[in-house]
């Protein structure tokens, strides 16, 4: 048996566990509970005035009348390997500079890459989920550039035999942003590694080279460029970070690099067929910031393309600045001729089984697009749908309510409602907290037999409620004497 009370500004919860009680403090629910690219929010009313982010939407379309966008995404996802790519030196976000390096990730003389296995597996699982033709034989290979931060000269990546290949991505808009179902298309997925991290200093007269991040295994995710708002590319990026979460390949930080989006972008009349130049964008740290980014870049272009100056557009790279909400130029890109690819001498071929793959494909679990199917056909909102499967932990809290026969509908509600705010507030995730799906099925068992008013909170009189419910505990013996009190405890009393 569970209860939720809600009284004013703070709620305690109470529920039974074993022989006593524990509480909680969940305040009044938030419109929303973890990143869905930053945009789930609670369900609203349909009635409900055109939302603001709907309107910038609109704004921005009518910018672009005569012309459109196209974008692609080239997405780096870090790896959770135990250890780097080529050596045996771990790697740990937050760690003291160049402290987990060693000769090979350092690129001296003399030293030999050997593969991290591991690597290789993780690029097959996301290639599986990515839709993608698997390469059964592919290689690495030397892309030759020279940056401060990269020891060898050149970085070790694949060119024209990737690990996968011509895949696609779907996924649902959210419903304030007009909703509706894409699938973009994925050129590739190939295996790399990190380069190094510069360190700054405030004055801007030096930098420090820290190489703890060298050699540390990425997989690049290159779209194709379907995508043609700020928002579908920002969607983009957050459902790349659900996959990776879900498959347990990364965490999918953006705050910690983890995961780091560059973008193109080019503009172009409508109905013409060859692309326009194109831009590269960076250092793009939310996916509301790909959005903002992506929006003024757009902006940017079409202005130039008004005035006459098309030929201002040049493929270069720019650098997003938060504060002003601008992009500014950083370096003029490079071409593939640049890079001087040719085969890495150091490292054999990848070579894979049909057994390998089957392998890794029957260990991979339900993901995000297929979730939000199956929770689609039990009847819920497209909202209830993108917030459930958003978050793998509260997915699969919200399926193992329903194993105990709750109501899928309830179940919903009561995540997305009491629970997300109560975890918000307290910045605790979901497999954190004392309550446990059991529990949580037993409340809403008891608000479907009437037992508990599914009103409670709006039209009972809570304290009554709260008395009578623990006088009956305890008369019927399951509620001992000092349990009866704590609930009066100063920490839990209306302020």
């Amino acid at each position: 048996m569970a209860l939720t009370l809600l009284r004013g500004i703070r709620t305690p919860t109470l529920f039974r566990r074993n022989a006593g009680l524990f509480f909680t403090t969940i305040h009044p629910p938030l419109s929303s509970f973890t990143t869905r690219a930053e945009s789930v929010q609670a369900t609203e009313s349909k009635a409900a005035p055109k939302s603001i982010q709907l309107a910038t939407k609109e704004a921005a379309e009518h910018k672009t009348q005569g012309f459109e966008a196209v974008i692609g995404i080239e997405t780096h996802v870090q790896l959770s390997t135990v250890t780097k790519a080529f050596c045996s030196c771990p790697y740990n976000y937050g760690s003291q500079p160049n402290s987990t390096v060693c000769p090979t990730c350092m690129g001296h003389p003399g030293t030999l890459p050997v593969l991290n296995a591991k690597v290789v597996e993780c690029a097959v699982k996301l290639g599986l989920a990515l839709n993608c033709e698997i390469s059964m034989t592919s290689k690495f290979d030397r892309k030759q550039y020279f940056y401060p931060d990269l020891p060898k000269g050149y970085q070790i990546s694949q060119f024209d035999i990737p690990i996968a290949k011509e895949g696609y991505l779907d996924l649902d808009l959210p419903v304030e942003f007009g909703g509706g179902h894409r699938r973009f298309g994925v050129t590739r997925v190939h295996m790399e590694e990190d380069a190094g991290k510069l360190l700054h200093s405030e004055s801007g007269s030096y930098s420090q080279v820290d190489l703890n991040r060298a050699g540390v295994p990425l997989l690049e995710i290159v779209s194709e460029p379907d995508m043609r708002t700020g928002i579908e590319a920002a969607e983009y990026g957050a459902e790349i970070q659900r996959l990776v979460r879900y498959l347990g390949v990364s965490n999918g930080n953006m705050q910690e690099g983890s995961l780091r989006c560059d973008v193109n972008v080019s503009v172009r009349p409508v109905g013409q067929s060859k692309f326009g130049t194109k831009v590269e964008i960076k250092n793009m740290n939310s996916f509301s910031a790909i959005n903002r980014a992506i929006d003024y870049e757009i902006s940017r272009q079409i202005v130039l393309h008004k005035e006459g100056q098309a030929d201002q557009i040049v493929q270069e790279t720019r650098l997003w600045d938060e504060s002003s909400q601008k992009t500014f130029t950083m370096r003029k890109k490079e071409g593939l001729a640049d890079y001087r690819y040719f085969p890495e001498p150091d490292l054999p071929e990848i070579v894979l089984t049909s057994d390998y793959i089957d392998e890794i494909h029957k260990s991979m679990p339900e993901l995000p697009e297929a979730k939000r199917r199956r929770y689609e056909n039990m009847g819920l909102s497209m909202q209830d749908v993108l917030f459930l499967a958003n978050d793998d932990n509260v997915a699969r809290f919200f399926d193992s309510t329903l194993e105990h026969d709750a109501d899928a509908k309830l179940a919903a509600n009561w995540i997305m409602g009491d629970i997300a705010a109560y975890l918000k507030n307290e910045k605790l995730s979901i497999d954190e907290i004392k309550l446990t799906p059991l529990e949580l099925s037993e409340l809403i068992a008891s608000i479907k037999n009437g037992t508990i008013s599914g009103k409670i909170g709006k039209e009972v009189d809570l304290s009554n409620l709260l008395y009578s419910f623990l006088l009956t505990e305890y008369e019927g013996g399951t509620l001992s004497f000092d349990s009866f009190f704590i609930f009066f405890d100063l920490e839990f009393a209306q302020k």
